[in-house]
């Protein structure tokens, strides 16, 4: 094996000049730059080992236009200053990474890669057993699952498209752009674990997936996020007018703040309640990856909402403000009727009346977390188990798989 002497003594003997200050004036960075660039013009030279469609590829780069194409990259032809960078409507160079102006976005996008999980890495084998038994779970119990199936097999394609088609290509920032692209992929990590779950459970996959059409509380949450997403998912619409950039703020309310930040919330709750009671573990377990995946999404949102809201505090007038209350009230009112659907009598030591409490005591976080003011004063939390569920840290040893850590799947611990 080669010791770095060696390495030094080999490359020092093809190609050593005379004397030393030769070296540095033959090594230069300009000759480097001269010889380079004489190298590459002659490799584009047509030879007689080429063939007729190679010659033809040659000549036609030989008409590349590089000014035409660096000019489709915005303000590419200057480095990026921090002050530079806006979340929005920013006309620099949206490829240069760094430097980063958000950091809290970089170290989401870090964080989000370490606590990667792949859905066939949780064991299932006892949930079908017990799907299977004819006394193993009450019909409220079957409803529950096979609703919140059947409403996150569809809500995490919704968010995907709408970060894929829409707010990935009008956020104007690049770290915040890694932490999407990180986001998007999540995204249909989710709905393969939906998807795992309805094959591992033999359901109907058709009947599940399609509950966004059949089964009216499940409808109803989906159109009313979708129809957040027809303006700014047309490829024609940019913002730089106070009426795109406000379009632009009231979809990421929608999505983050309510179809991620409420919307999610009641389904949760339900399965890891039925996972605490060693019921459905391996779903439940699924969910708990997917809950802290959303968590992270959600916090992220609200990130980019506030920082929006100082870089254009004229976006954010009483308009605006009573608009986005009223989008979080009515999201509160869809889930409480959701919760109502999926479990019209108690069930798994919960109720409908107590979720409504919980929804609520969600409800004002939302609006407090985007500078609004709580509309359910006085409400509490009835689960604070769920609290202790999204810490990203460590993990409560409710299952019988007990996830010991939360972070790459190729380094789970299970004991």
């Amino acid at each position: 094996m080669l010791s770095w002497d060696e390495f030094d003594k080999e490359d020092g003997d093809l190609a050593k000049p005379a004397g030393a200050a030769a070296t540095v004036v033959d090594m230069s960075l300009e000759k480097l730059d001269k010889d380079g660039n004489a190298a590459a013009h002659e490799a584009r030279a047509v030879s007689d080992s080429d063939s007729a469609a190679v010659a033809r590829a040659k000549a036609a780069l030989d008409q590349l236009d590089i000014a035409e194409g660096l000019a489709e990259l915005e303000g590419s032809s200057a480095r990026v200053a921090v002050d530079e960078k806006r979340m929005i409507n920013c006309r620099a160079d949206l490829n240069q990474l760094v430097p980063f102006k958000y950091d809290w976005a970089w170290q989401k996008y870090l964080d989000g890669c370490a606590n990667h999980w792949m859905p066939q890495e949780v064991n299932m084998n006892a949930d079908i057993a017990l799907w299977k038994s004819t006394d193993g779970l009450t019909e409220d119990e079957r409803r529950i699952v096979m609703r919140n199936l059947g409403f996150f097999s569809t809500a995490d394609s919704l968010v995907a498209n709408n970060l894929a088609l829409a707010v990935y290509r009008l956020i104007t920032n690049p770290e915040c752009r890694q932490y999407i692209l990180r986001q998007a992929f999540e995204e249909a990590i989710h709905t393969h674990a939906y998807q795992y779950c309805i094959e591992s459970l033999g359901m109907d996959e058709g009947a599940i997936f399609n509950m966004y059409h059949e089964i009216p509380s499940v409808a109803k949450k989906a159109a009313w996020g979708l129809k957040y997403t027809r303006a700014i998912s047309d490829p024609q619409f940019n913002t730089g007018t106070v009426e795109t950039d406000k379009e632009l703020l009231r979809n990421l309310i929608a999505y983050y703040c309510v179809l991620e930040g409420i919307f999610f919330y009641c389904g949760f709750t339900q399965i890891l309640s039925m996972g605490r009671r060693n019921k459905m573990t391996g779903v439940a377990e699924q969910f708990q990856y997917i809950l802290r995946d959303e968590s992270m999404h959600l916090n992220f949102g609200i990130d980019v909402i506030n920082q929006i809201k100082i870089e254009n505090p004229h976006l954010w007038d009483a308009a605006l403000k009573d608009e986005a209350t009223q989008m979080i009230l009515q999201g509160t009112q869809l889930e409480i009727e959701y919760a109502r659907d999926t479990m019209p009598r108690g069930v798994l030591g919960m109720n409908a009346a107590m979720m409504e409490d919980y929804l609520k005591f969600i409800a004002n976080r939302r609006l407090t977390q985007i500078g609004l003011k709580e509309e359910y004063p006085g409400t509490t939390n009835p689960f604070p188990w769920m609290s202790e569920i999204m810490d990203l840290k460590k993990e409560k040893n409710f299952f019988e798989t007990r996830v010991i850590e939360y972070q790459t799947g190729g380094a789970l611990s299970w004991d």
